[in-house]
């Protein structure tokens, strides 16, 4: 009988240790959780650090309200704009991928 009141005391307290603690490798949650690293736009792979075609630093695809579409605030040098369906942050200068949000997050509450 005390064996197995031991064996369910301990039971117990892995249970409930393992409630409390923080789970490893939890996923990232808010915004975080539509940010993506790579993506496919005009039939092309594309993923942080590369440089997007010219079209994407013209006007035309200059997102300038990007708090309407729930993305943080561009970095300075930066601006938001849409490729194949995600949103992604790019240098004014010369149009390489800072940052990639899945197209979803539009409708994020």
């Amino acid at each position: 009988m005390a064996k197995t009141k031991m064996l369910l005391m301990g039971a117990l307290l892995t249970v409930a240790s393992s409630t409390f603690a923080a789970p490893q490798g939890a996923a990232p949650t808010g915004i975080d959780s539509y940010e993506i690293k790579e993506f496919v736009a005009d039939f092309t792979q594309f993923k942080i650090g590369d440089r997007v075609p010219a079209m994407y630093l013209t006007d035309e695809y200059n997102i300038t309200k990007w708090q309407l579409r729930n993305l943080p605030a561009p970095e300075a040098g930066s601006r938001w704009t849409y490729m194949g369906g995600n949103y992604v942050q790019i240098t004014d200068a010369e149009g390489k991928i800072l940052k990639a949000y899945n197209g979803d997050i539009f409708y994020h509450r």
